[in-house]
């Protein structure tokens, strides 16, 4: 992306393309240390990027002994600026999936690279002047809303810097190619901001590759997190009913009467068991054993407060327990028991399934749920006996 004052350096005490060009090899190489240690794909392609400009710009840090050979180094130059432009392009691309570089887009570019090598040869170097410079420009611009897409996916704000490097550099070649009218480019002192420029993008650059590694962490975490939280959910999920299992009855249970003790919030167990369900079993088979399982458990689960917890205690027996005075619990027991029977989903359940319901409230000074459990469980078959006469 060389202006074009290499075809006749300016007599400077240092070169200013040489000083550019070396600025772009040094950055190069700082991003193949970085490429060895994270091994990412779009590193690779800002690496070569920058070693296409730092050719475009040292092709121009010397003169040549033939004119008609300077014109052609001249339009390779600029060839070598419109290839630097589009691997910035595709480094950001690069950054969220492998790039496709298809056939099609070497057809493109051959014509392109016939004509920057040849016409300043039969039609002197303003032929690729103005036009490779717009080239370079659209390039380092669609290269900017590139960095910038990438800016609001991931938060980088590495990307933001990049992007801003490669709108100045846009910028910089629009105005060589409408402010100047021969092909020298524009002097030393632009080109050392130039030189600026690049510094600060490899900057962003760097920064960007840093804050990569991080954001990786942080999505690795994140997967990890939910990871552990699936593994908790199934570690304290009954796998059949998608209730809550005795393991996580151990969990929460000493949590529930501290609090129960401490704010003298109304805590009852209620316990459910499903009528005629070992005969099911023995008669129907395990399978529509299951699927009863399954229905009364996703009709307790669709029939309590949100701050209520449902335990599949054991074979066809439930836990509930409810945040309620023992007179307001069993009067919701009840109306479950009710609610089961005229459910339309029981019409497709095997004759004679229902809910028997115990209930026990929590005194503030236990020490020992089980007992209560018990207690519960023995209501549990009294209200069954009584059911059944």
């Amino acid at each position: 992306m060389a202006p074009a004052a290499g075809l006749s350096p300016e007599s400077t005490s240092f070169d200013p393309h040489l000083l550019a060009g070396t600025t772009a090899v040094v950055i190069a190489l700082l991003l193949l240390l970085v490429f060895a240690y994270r091994r990412r794909l779009f590193i690779l392609w800002w690496m070569f990027a920058w070693l296409l400009l730092a050719g475009s710009m040292l092709a121009l840090s010397r003169s040549y002994a033939s004119v008609q050979l300077g014109w052609m180094v001249y339009g390779i130059s600029q060839l070598l600026g419109v290839l630097a432009s589009l691997a910035f392009v595709v480094a950001a691309d690069a950054y969220r999936q492998r790039p496709r570089l298809k056939r099609g887009y070497g057809l493109v570019l051959l014509p392109l690279a016939i004509w920057f090598a040849l016409a300043p040869v039969a039609l002197g170097p303003k032929a690729v002047f103005a036009l490779g410079h717009l080239l370079i420009a659209g390039g380092m611009a669609a290269g900017a809303v590139a960095h910038l897409l990438l800016l609001r996916q991931t938060r980088l704000l590495g990307a933001a810097v990049v992007s801003a490097m490669l709108l100045v550099l846009a910028g910089l070649n629009v105005w060589t190619a409408t402010a100047l009218s021969r092909p020298e480019g524009p002097g030393a002192p632009a080109l050392v901001g130039m030189t600026v420029v690049f510094l600060v993008g490899a900057l962003g650059q760097q920064l960007m590759a840093f804050e990569d590694m991080t954001y990786e962490l942080r999505l690795t975490n994140t997967r990890l997190e939910h990871a552990q939280e699936e593994l908790r959910e199934m570690v304290i999920t009954d796998p059949l009913t998608g209730t809550r299992n005795r393991r996580f009855f151990d969990e929460v249970i000493g949590r529930e009467v501290q609090r129960h003790r401490r704010y003298r919030t109304p805590l009852s167990v209620v316990f459910i068991d499903i009528d005629r369900f070992k005969a099911i079993n023995d008669t129907l088979g395990h399978d529509t054993g299951d699927r009863v399982l399954r229905e009364v458990a996703l009709f307790l689960l669709r029939n309590i407060r949100e701050a209520d917890y449902v335990f599949r205690w054991g074979g066809d027996e439930f836990v509930i327990l409810i945040s309620c005075p023992e007179d307001e619990a069993l009067r919701r027991a009840r109306e479950l028991q009710h609610a089961f029977a005229t459910t339309p989903h029981t019409a497709d359940l095997p004759p004679g399934v229902a809910l028997s319901v115990g209930v026990v409230e929590v005194p503030p000074d236990v020490s020992d749920i089980m007992p209560l459990i018990q207690a519960a469980d023995e209501r549990m078959y009294t209200n069954k006996k009584r059911r059944r006469t």
